[in-house]
């Protein structure tokens, strides 16, 4: 089964120039999306290997995930509110 890319970019396109110049100038920002996108590609992998993985194990990582983009997105949208004022 081909999964979908959940990655930040992919999650919110309408917000790439504030995305990447957050990822350039704020490490702790980075590395939250980093962590958020190598889960992603880590789902990806097994889901497309059908490598066994109890699916507590596959939805806890699902979880992870959404908290991740959920803490990258209030992140992202308080930045580009700051940019507007």
């Amino acid at each position: 089964m081909l999964s979908e890319h959940h990655d930040i970019s992919h999650e919110f396109p309408e917000w790439r120039v504030m995305l990447d110049s957050l990822r350039a100038t704020d490490q702790k920002f980075d590395a939250l999306v980093a962590k958020h996108d190598y889960i992603d590609d880590e789902i990806r992998r097994l889901e497309e290997s059908q490598l066994p993985i109890s699916d507590t194990e596959i939805e806890k990582m699902k979880f992870q995930r959404a908290a991740l983009k959920d803490q990258s997105y209030q992140l992202l949208r308080a930045a580009v509110e700051a940019a507007k004022s």
